[in-house]
């Protein structure tokens, strides 16, 4: 009899049990029998937003602001084509910028005209926003880091639209699919980021950050830092567009394709191998090879313009300078000469010496001096300031005899370490640069040239030839041949 009874509540008390646990997965969360509605207590929420107009003065700052900008974006358009990495990216851009331009005119004009009319700017305007109680409820859950998560969860999972905060602090608006963010929005100190994430809600993949002080940074994204191709456009620096390395930018990439331009430059080098003599035969110039460096599959591209040496220091000239000059030009090679600048004599007279022993004539290509001195020797003149001033010496005066403006010729080395302090800032505004760098990223500067190897070669010359590419393709090239200055 006692058996019996303990085994009637045995069996209810399992009924009860089962009841119990088919009630919580009922009124679950994490079930689909269950509907989470809106609390009784929800009410519609309004937002007020205060906004006054700016005034004109304010207006002109940011419109000056954008002008600089898209004056950089004008010259990465004017060197650029669809063929080159990102230039779709740049393009849309350049877009934005445009549309931008022209709001802000239109909104200096109204202020402008109502400051003439004796209106006071800076009229305040209010908003009022009511958002419903059904859009406002999110469920929050404390993740395992310590950081609040909250959304709209099915299954134990966030989907849809939500917020959190990261481990810094920062709040994230995003979109997630299964706990995965699709799409998110983050406003910190530094800017706004809109774009791909990573679990730890830091910018990864491809984004967008437009940053208060005014920078816009677009591309692919690793650990909260530029990382893969991407650009930097802001009116406080040049256009900086190509590779990025954990933040750092490392270069714009060249695609070596036929549409460019080549050139080669020559000295004495190209006749003399030890005892030896050879000639130039011009009538079959043609690139072969563009270096070890850079795999052209098989093509070959013509010479469209060369570079003589023609002097060095105050004692030394190229004796083959005349008759390859005569020669490039009597085939129609756009021709151009160039100095080898030495530390141990005043600029001035070198400039003299380059002028008086070297032929100009119209139609060719602005002299350059080439300025390859090493550390040490920078210092024992006083350093980058000194240096400076000598090559400013040079120019002015080469400019003054020879009517055109000269190109200076720098490795990236000399950018990187002298051209980027306060002393040179007059130069690289007011001169052509031609680089000289064997690597794969096209440098930082605004640049006429670009010497891609050292070990080029060219059908009709013995040995190893400097290979140059221009910065630009036929259009930008023929408006420098009419100019002579690369804008």
């Amino acid at each position: 009899m006692k058996s019996m009874k303990r085994k009637q509540q045995h069996t209810i008390a399992g009924l009860a049990d089962v009841a119990i646990l088919a009630l919580l997965v009922i009124i679950s969360p994490a079930s689909p029998l269950f509907t989470p509605k809106t609390p009784p207590q929800m009410r519609d929420k309004v937002e007020i937003r205060y906004q006054r107009q700016p005034s004109a003065d304010s207006l002109r700052h940011a419109l000056q602001r954008v002008k600089e900008e898209t004056g950089a974006m004008d010259y990465y358009l004017r060197i650029h084509n669809v063929t080159d990495e990102g230039f779709h990216l740049v393009a849309q851009y350049d877009r934005l910028l445009r549309k931008e331009q022209s709001k802000l005119e239109a909104a200096v004009r109204q202020a402008t005209a109502q400051q003439a009319a004796g209106q006071r700017n800076g009229k305040q305007t209010v908003e009022r926003r009511r958002i419903k109680a059904k859009d406002r409820p999110l469920t929050a859950v404390k993740t395992g880091g310590g950081y609040w998560k909250a959304g709209h969860y099915y299954r134990g999972k966030l989907n849809g639209p939500g917020l959190v905060r990261d481990e810094r602090g920062r709040i994230v608006s995003a979109v997630w699919n299964s706990d995965t963010i699709v799409s998110a929005v983050r406003i910190d100190s530094t800017g706004i980021y809109q774009g791909q994430m990573d679990s730890r809600y830091r910018a990864s993949g491809q984004g967008v950050m437009d940053e208060w002080d005014g920078c816009h940074k677009e591309g692919f994204w690793a650990d909260d830092a530029l990382d893969g191709f991407a650009f930097d456009s802001s009116p406080n620096h040049q256009l900086r567009i190509g590779t990025w390395k954990n933040g750092r930018f490392v270069g714009e990439r060249l695609r070596y394709t036929a549409e460019r331009i080549y050139g080669i430059d020559i000295s004495r080098h190209q006749h003399e191998k030890g005892r030896r003599r050879y000639q130039i035969h011009w009538n079959q110039l043609r690139i072969t090879s563009l270096g070890k460096r850079h795999n052209t599959e098989g093509r070959t591209f013509p010479v469209s313009f060369v570079y003589i040496k023609s002097t060095e220091g105050t004692t030394i000239r190229n004796r083959y300078f005349l008759k390859d000059y005569m020669a490039a030009r009597a085939k129609g090679i756009h021709t151009g000469a160039y100095h080898f600048f030495s530390l141990k004599t005043p600029a001035l007279a070198q400039a003299t010496y380059f002028v008086n022993h070297t032929l100009f004539r119209s139609g060719d290509f602005p002299p350059v001096l080439d300025v390859e001195p090493t550390e040490a020797q920078i210092r024992s003149i006083g350093g980058t300031e000194e240096l400076m001033r000598r090559i400013r010496v040079f120019m002015e005066y080469v400019e003054r005899r020879t009517h055109m403006r000269p190109i200076l010729y720098v490795n990236q080395m000399f950018v990187n370490r002298h051209m980027k302090d306060a002393a040179a800032a007059d130069i690289k505004q007011r001169y052509n640069v031609w680089i000289a760098r064997y690597g794969e990223y096209k440098p930082d500067v605004k640049l006429v040239y670009w010497q891609l190897c050292a070990d080029g070669r060219v059908e009709g010359i013995t040995g190893d030839v400097d290979v140059n590419v221009f910065n630009g393709y036929q259009m930008q090239f023929d408006d420098f041949i009419k100019t002579g200055f690369h804008q």
